[in-house]
Parts: structure tokens; sequence; C-alpha cells
């Protein structure tokens, strides 16, 4: 009876024994597989999408810049967890291999095609990005002192306006061979989808220049075809294939004032341009409306008749009183960002909304001041508009006048660079709010004043800085940016900031993209 009780205890004990060992197996098992699953694709990822070495799946890429842009780096944030590492905290970070260009200042980011372009301003290069790879895999060109780069998603030319040289260059894929032609002052160059539309602008001009491609063998010299359609330079110089000349707009004189760029239709029926008027020392700001059909790169007609060579383009102009630098649209509206002077001389920011339908202006907001280039549509029936130099607009000023007058306790007036703009939703207006949120204090006031969440190196905290990189991470109700040089979040449904303490980088944020876009109109 003891040896069998004993034997009984024992095989209890071992029984026990195998339980509480398979159940902590179960537990790490569990714990691996909910890790493995976080890093998980589908069999089929969408549009058959290679799986990146990172497994992450919602990838925000940050330009960054470090040693005053000697050195710079490409680094990728998990932008569904918010974090810089993967959840086991093995790998602290991510970063596309192989890229080492300094001040890698502007993402060119195709999404849809798997690929992007970036532009070092130290180097003057551009190097492609394979988004499956997540590799550098070599240089697209070099384009030094580019203030503008343009690239269609066909990827049959790129095209650089050189505004240090004067230059607009033109790197034809087709045949291996660039081409810069002479366009003095020169800062801003833009391309349609198609690659068919290639417009130019010039600083402190009214003139719009476009691109064409002569038919072969047209002119012995580029001294001839110039003095035959008009060009302001043809290249190269013997048997020259490509012009610029001025865009026609046949009686109208005033089509353009300090044009800064163009933004093209949905439909691809119109080419908006964007005349920033006063706010770049023109006279009114505007957009005007032109037929792309008669901008064809390659529809040159070989005619003695000007207006063949170079047909009228010219539709309509709408005046913006509320200023135009940056636009977007959808299917109805056309929306317009920039700023109005006022009665002080100083810039206020406005976004306007202009019906597509009747090219009218249906309504004016303010919206934070400066310079604004960014604008981007996004989730939750939202519109998302950066700028720089906010800091020297009308916002400023007036907080500085009412702590001078002892109205306020501090300048904490918000005077930042990112606006969220809440587009009308049935009988909801058009609302917009500057993020992050911050507040003045009325004097004598007990209230505290409302600060920036995460205040950067510079420890202000009533202000970011410039707004130098902007992307809509689909479908996660996000919006990444480059702000005052670091990475801040903001959520799309109320504009309220992420917690950045695990999406900080070391060294200066200066663009952003979102890799895994379902569309090229993420970033």
């Amino acid at each position: 009876m003891t040896n069998r009780s004993l034997f009984t205890k024992s095989l209890r004990a071992q029984i026990l024994c195998g339980l509480l060992i398979a159940l902590a197996t179960s537990v790490l098992s569990s714990c691996h597989s909910d890790n493995f699953l976080a890093y998980k694709f589908p069999q089929f990822p969408f549009a058959n999408r290679p799986v990146p070495p990172s497994l992450l799946a919602n990838r925000v890429m940050v330009g960054i810049t470090a040693n005053g842009g000697t050195s710079g780096n490409l680094e990728i944030l998990d932008a569904l967890r918010d974090i810089r590492s993967n959840i086991e905290n093995t790998k602290m970070s991510f970063s596309i291999s192989g890229f080492s260009s300094g001040y890698p200042s502007m993402i060119l980011s195709f999404p849809s095609e798997i690929v992007g372009y970036v532009y070092s301003n130290t180097n003057g290069d551009v190097q492609i990005i394979n988004y499956g790879k997540e590799s550098d895999t070599g240089s697209a060109g070099t384009f030094p002192g580019a203030t503008s780069i343009a690239i269609p998603p066909t990827f049959g030319h790129f095209y650089a306006a050189l505004g240090s040289s004067g230059l607009l260059e033109v790197v034809d894929n087709t045949t291996g061979k660039s081409y810069g032609m002479n366009v003095p002052n020169v800062f801003q160059v833009v391309v349609n989808q198609g690659d068919s539309v290639v417009l130019a602008m010039v600083r402190n001009s009214n003139t719009v220049y476009r691109l064409i491609k002569l038919n072969a063998n047209q002119y012995v010299t580029a001294t001839a075809a110039i003095a035959a359609i008009g060009a302001v330079d043809c290249e190269p110089l013997n048997l020259p294939i490509y012009c610029v000349v001025p865009v026609n707009t046949g009686s109208t004189t005033t089509a353009f004032d300090r044009p800064v760029g163009a933004y093209f239709s949905l439909d691809g029926n119109t080419v908006y341009v964007l005349n920033c008027g006063a706010e770049c020392g023109g006279t009114a700001s505007s957009v005007t409306n032109l037929l792309p059909g008669a901008l064809l790169v390659n529809s040159y007609i070989n005619s003695t008749d000007p207006a063949q060579q170079n047909p009228n383009s010219y539709s309509s102009t709408t005046p913006v009183p509320g200023g135009v630098t940056t636009a977007v649209a959808d299917t109805t509206t056309l929306y317009v960002a920039g700023q109005q002077q006022q009665p002080d001389g100083l810039f206020a920011g406005n976004l306007s909304t202009i019906n597509l339908a009747s090219n009218t202006v249906t309504s004016v907001t303010s919206i934070s001041d400066g310079t604004h280039n960014k604008i981007l549509l996004a989730d939750d029936n939202t519109l998302w508009i950066g700028s720089h130099l906010c800091a020297t607009g009308e916002r400023a000023a007036r907080a500085a006048q009412q702590l001078a007058a002892g109205q306020v306790t501090d300048q904490t007036a918000n005077y930042n660079c990112l606006t969220r703009v809440a587009l009308p939703s049935g009988s909801t207006p058009i609302s917009a709010s500057i993020v992050p949120a911050v507040t003045q204090v009325p004097k004598g006031s007990t209230t505290s004043p409302v600060i920036v969440p995460f205040p950067n190196t510079n420890q202000n905290e009533a202000y970011y800085g410039d707004l130098t990189g902007l992307c809509w991470v689909q479908g996660l109700h996000k919006m990444y940016t480059a702000y005052g040089g670091q990475i801040h979040a903001f959520n799309t449904a109320d504009g309220s900031e992420i917690n950045n303490v695990n999406i900080i980088v070391q060294g200066t944020a200066l663009d952003v993209a979102y890799m895994d876009a379902v569309t090229d109109a993420a970033n």
C-alpha cells in the first residue's frame, strides 16, 4: 500500500507538472503568436504589393538631416502603432538601406507605383527609393540648386527648375538624354499625370511658360527655332528637340498675376494656374483656367502661323481676394489657400472654396498665416493645410500687440502653421482650427494657458515652427507631419495630437511620406 500510494502521488505530481508546462507553453506561444500576427500580411496583399523587409504595413518615411545637412537618412515609422521600433523592442528603428544623401528635403512619393524619389539640397541629387525592398536603388539625376522638381507617375521624364542657374532641366528617360533650357529666374515646374502638359513659372513675372517638343529635324539650329516660334530657349544647339515658349492667352493680357503653380483637374479637362497676386508682389490673386489641349508637349504644329504653332489656351479667370498659393480639388470644389494683405501691411491666411461648375468663390475661411504650400484631403471629411513663416503674419503681430497693451498674460495666441478644416456636411458649415490648440489668457485670469502638447527642442510653448512635411495615413484617421523639425501626428477626427514620444527622430525632420497609401494623393 505504501509503494502504491507513493506511486500514485508521483503520478499525480507528474501530471500536474505536465499541465503547468503545457499552460506555460500555451501562454508563451500565444504571446509569440500575437506578436507574429501583428506583422502578418494577407496571402494576397493589396495590389499584389511586396511584403517589405520591415514587415510594417503602415509606413511613414521621414527625411532627416543631421550635422548641418552634411549627412542624412530616411527613417521608417510604424504609423499604425505610432512607434519607431518593432513591438518586441528587438529592433529599435527602421530605415531605407543605402541612402546617405545630406538634407533630404523633398520626397516625391508614388505608393501606387511602389517607389519614391528623394531630393537632397546638399548633394543636388534625386535618389530612387524602392518601397518594396526599402532600399536606395540609385540616382535618377543631379539637379543642383533645384527649387522645384516634377515627376509624372509614368516616369518617362523628370523636370526641374534650377533657380540658382536659371535652367529648366528636362531628363528624357526614353532616350537617356538631358536638356537644360535657359529660363532666367525660373523657380517652379509642374506636370500633369499623363506627362503631356509641362508648365514653368518665373519669379516676379506675369508669364507662364510651356514646354514643347519639336518635330524631328525641324530646325537646324536653336537660334532658328527661337526666331521661328518665339521661344525663350531651345535645346540642343544643333537640331533642337525641346523649346520653352510663353503660354498664349490670346487677347487677355492680364491672365496671370505672379503665378506660383498649377493644379490639374481630376478629369484632365482644365489646368488651374495659381496666381499669388499681392502676397508675391503682384496686384490681385486669382485662379486662371487653361485648356490643356492647347498646351500639349507633343502637339507642336509645323506651321508659319503663330496661332497654330502656339494656340490660345485661355478659358477664364476667377478672382480670389483671400489669396492663392496652393490648391486641391474634389469632384465639385476647388480649395485654394493663400494670404490676403491687411490694412497694416501684414498678411493673414485664408481658405477659399471655388465652385467648379460656376467658377465662383463660395466661401472664405480664416486659417493659419504664412506661405501655404501643403494641402491634403483626408479622413473624416477633413482638409489639412500647412505653411511656413507663420510667425511673421497678422496673428503673431496681433498677439504681440495685445501683450504690449497688457491685455493678456503672455503671448500664446495660436499662430502655428497647420490648419485642420472640417468640410461642410449637410447643414454643418465649414470650420477651421489651427493645430495644435493654443489659446491666450486674458490679463488677471486664473486660467492657465493651453500650450503646445509636445514642445520641440526649442521649448517654445506657443509655436512649433514651419510645417515642411505633410502626409495622410489613409484609413487610420491620422496625419503625420514634419513640423518645426520634428515628427508630430494628429487625429483627423478632432485634430488632437497623438503623443509623439515614440516617433521622435534624431536630427531634423524635413519631409514625410506615407509609403503604403492606396493612391498617390496621400502625399
